[in-house]
């Protein structure tokens, strides 16, 4: 059996649905989803194989206007994520108007003769059938994508249609991966990931944008049953770092609680998570803890 892959580029501005698609195609949750902007800092692979073909899906930071060296470092990441791919696919809402990083993104796709597809998500949300032409014709019009398709990832509508346009541009070789993979991430990123999910979905305003995660030590017990965690919590400020910690410790508890759930399940065996909260001024902004903190460029 002739085998091949295909690897596939989410693109879009934050929040636009990329990382919700991403699972959804997945059947796994490889990427965190929160109604926060900016919830994805770096590029995140979700694997997919059906029979001879592999797909490969690169979920990647919403396009934004940096104010940080993590912002700055979170859109080369979806702008370079262009290079590395056989077809993109460049999410938008049904409403609202362009925003720059959003056409410099479709430029860059119409320069570099990427094979890319428009697709309209949340069409739950339209408040006129008609709406869609509308929104349809206006990216068409933009001369960057091969066709525009609408979809739906809260309900599930539409998106296992986008396997048969995306096979097209399969490259034949040999899997990339495992066929039974769902993602290339290591277990330890995907519990700093999960951590991060629940801070982010807990706590209010800036604060969980200025979080980073690290896991110091994984270590799984000799029986198997129990898996020890110990992870880190860096804030850029010392009042952050009280309320991540909250009255009593009610509130640090509670993200580590729910993250413990999460990573039971996907761990398959008991955990023992400890976290503790450290604070790192300015993080962001810090060539030397970006780094330390796997953000590379």
């Amino acid at each position: 059996m002739e085998t091949s892959s295909v690897f596939v580029a989410l693109v879009g501005r934050p929040n636009v649905g990329k990382s919700s698609l991403t699972n959804c195609l997945v059947g796994e949750k490889v990427a965190i989803v929160t109604s926060k902007p900016q919830t994805t800092r770096t590029r995140i692979t979700g694997v997919v194989t059906k029979g001879p073909v592999q797909y490969v899906f690169l979920d990647t930071p919403g396009i934004h206007k940096p104010r940080t060296k993590l912002g700055q470092r979170m859109t080369q990441a979806s702008t370079g994520s262009l290079a590395d791919v056989d077809v993109c696919l460049m999410l938008f809402e049904p409403y609202g108007e362009l925003n720059e990083a959003e056409m410099t993104l479709i430029n860059q796709i119409k320069e570099s003769r990427l094979p890319a597809y428009g697709v309209i998500n949340k069409t739950d949300t339209l408040r006129q059938p008609q709406d869609l032409a509308v929104r349809r014709e206006e990216l068409r019009d933009l001369g960057a994508f091969l066709d525009v398709v609408d979809i739906s990832v809260r309900e599930n509508r539409k998106c296992q249609e986008l396997f048969p346009l995306l096979e097209e541009y399969a490259q034949p070789g040999p899997h990339y991966f495992p066929d039974d993979a769902y993602t290339d991430m290591p277990e330890k990123a995907l519990v700093a990931e999960i951590i991060r999910e629940k801070a982010l979905l807990n706590l209010r305003d800036e604060i969980p944008h200025g979080i980073a995660v690290t896991v110091e030590r994984f270590k799984e017990r000799p029986d198997g049953n129990l898996i020890d965690i110990d992870v880190n919590i860096y804030c850029e400020r010392k009042s952050h770092k009280g309320m991540i910690i909250g009255k009593g410790g009610l509130m640090l508890k509670k993200i580590a609680s729910q993250a413990r759930v999460d990573c039971e399940e996907f761990l398959g065996a008991k955990v023992n998570l400890q976290c503790w909260v450290k604070v790192k001024e300015d993080w962001r902004d810090s060539e030397f803890n970006l780094n330390n903190f796997g953000f590379k460029v």
